[in-house]
């Protein structure tokens, strides 16, 4: 955890003003420019424009609505051309599990176990997640390994009272000196119980990845991670993918990434000023999510499965593979009729003949109008406009029914262009002082649960540069407490919000039962992670 000292205007200066020879050398060692930093403390400064909704997208206006014969026929076209191409499951794992254990820490902060009662504390404070947690303790994947340890440490345990050794084994569970779990990855933890083992999330990821991504008895598995943490996914991933391999009769390649230091973003005091530590030098925070489309940027792959670390369920492989390979099957044939008007293009062989078919194809299949005045444009700067429409990274992104979980949906866009596209967005990157921005946040019927299937590459089998699709002007303003001091950080635009603003977009409903995260570890106790 940082050292911060009270926020300071950073000697003497404004933010428009040259930073001293020791800031510019701490900013070069992080490979980050300074019309980088500049440009973070503008946006902490002044803020970041809000997104322009025009509408939710809702099926059959956005959102593709397959039937089960369709999910299974897309499914079969996947696994019919797969062959030639290079899969990769990307799986963003970097973040520790403190949110996931929250309301518990925040327990133990506050209750007096020698003066208060359990009861009591969940009255005063509604804790009514703490009273579930309590209630369904024994149900957790943790609770047998956690009640030995309880047993050991404290001899008289069986002579405590209830409240007593529910408070301890709270306190036993995140103590840095036993499990601590709110400090560790979400990806290591014990998610799941099987009749002769405890899973993990890496091991479920295994297991999809051997059943949807993997070709000719191969697949490939990436995790982005923090450098502290790799060892313990290693560990974990030395030890059971024999047996993923064994019953996927796939062999599975891991790879890990960390966030690069150049993506780390300036935190700035309440005042908007920069901070300084205890050493006198700037403060910087990594930069979220979207700091991952660098990592992403680095892969030679054909499709890229994108899926967060606490997305799993107990092994119910095959209806999982069957929606995730459908999507890439969607992707796929869109992929190839793009190909192929650009390969059109690229002989010289599209003609005005053409225009019909591919103004019919940019709205009934990539949800794109032509850009304004179109039709008026001469043959040739037609053609170039295409191809400037298409010519782009592609995604096709699995959305659920909304039932209320926090985070992002699928929406129309304008942008400062006045064009019009398919976006997802996160409640706070909408103005809500707005009675119609609210009104249609409000009237979104579905969600995003980070279920992406991708392509990098144009229709020459060269990698795009996907950074040139990042919309530079979004991101996120968050609020911090470090150390007991308020911050303020600039997060980058996210990895399928502004970091894939530029990619033509596809959104297609899956079923509920594709998403199941722990977010909190309650979640845990739901039917998707318990044995019947």
């Amino acid at each position: 955890m940082e050292n911060i000292v009270k926020g300071q205007v950073l000697g003497g200066m404004d933010v428009d003003s040259d930073f001293s020879v020791a800031d510019k050398m701490q900013i070069a060692s992080y490979g980050i420019s300074i019309e980088s930093v500049k440009k973070q403390l503008f946006f902490l400064q002044n803020g970041i424009a809000k997104t322009n909704l025009v509408a939710p997208a809702t099926l059959g206006n956005g959102i593709l609505e397959l039937s089960g014969n369709d999910f299974e026929n897309y499914a079969l076209f996947f696994d019919a051309n797969k062959t030639n191409l290079k899969l990769l499951k990307f799986v963003p794992a970097s973040g520790a599990a403190t949110r996931m254990f929250k309301f518990l820490n925040t327990f133990l902060n506050k209750f007096d176990v020698e003066k208060d009662s359990i009861n009591a504390y969940v009255n005063r404070y509604m804790a009514y997640d703490l009273a579930i947690f309590i209630v369904g303790m024994d149900k957790f994947p943790f609770f047998d390994e956690v009640y030995a340890k309880l047993k050991e440490v404290y001899p008289n345990f069986d002579s405590l009272s209830r409240d007593q050794k529910n408070y301890y084994f709270i306190k036993i569970l995140l103590s840095p000196d036993y499990f601590d779990y709110a400090n560790k990855p979400k990806g290591i933890l014990p998610f799941h119980v099987y009749l002769n083992t405890i899973a993990t999330p890496i091991e479920e990821h295994l297991y999809e990845c051997g059943y949807y991504s993997s070709v000719n008895g191969l697949s490939n598995l990436h995790f982005t991670v923090s450098e502290e943490h790799q060892s313990q996914f290693e560990n974990i991933i030395n030890t059971v993918k024999h047996l993923v391999e064994k019953e996927t009769q796939t062999s599975v390649n891991v790879s890990y990434s960390f966030q690069n230091k150049s993506t780390d973003t300036i935190a700035v005091d309440m005042d908007d000023n920069p901070f300084r530590n205890a050493k006198g030098e700037l403060v910087f925070r990594p930069g979220g999510h979207g700091a991952l489309i660098d990592n992403l940027n680095q892969f030679d792959a054909d499709i890229i499965f994108i899926k967060n670390i606490d997305n799993v369920i107990l092994h119910n492989n095959e209806n999982v593979a069957l929606y995730k390979k459908a999507l890439a099957g969607v992707l796929l044939d869109v992929q190839k009729q793009v190909f192929e008007y650009l390969n059109l293009i690229e002989k010289g062989q599209l003609t005005k003949a053409h225009i019909p078919e591919i103004k019919a194809f940019f709205k009934k299949k990539l949800y794109r109008e032509m850009e304004p005045n179109f039709d008026s444009f001469t043959f040739k700067n037609q053609i170039k406009s295409i191809q400037k429409a298409i010519d782009r990274p592609m995604r096709v992104c699995g959305m659920v029914k909304n039932e209320g979980e926090p985070g992002g949906g699928p929406f129309w866009v304008r942008n400062e262009k006045g064009e019009i596209s398919l976006q997802i967005v996160e409640s706070n990157q909408v103005d809500t002082t707005s009675r119609r921005q609210t009104k249609i946040l409000q009237e979104a019927t579905h969600f995003n649960p980070v279920d992406l299937v991708c392509v990098i590459k144009n229709f020459k089998g060269e990698k795009f540069d996907l950074n040139q699709f990042v919309d530079h002007n979004s991101g996120f303003i968050v609020e911090k407490n470090v150390s007991g001091t308020a911050i303020k950080a600039y997060e980058l635009p996210g990895l399928w919000n502004g970091a894939m603003a530029e990619w033509l977009t596809i959104f297609v409903q899956v079923p509920l039962l594709t998403f199941n995260p722990v977010k909190t570890v309650n979640d845990l106790l739901k039917e998707a992670h318990q044995r019947g």
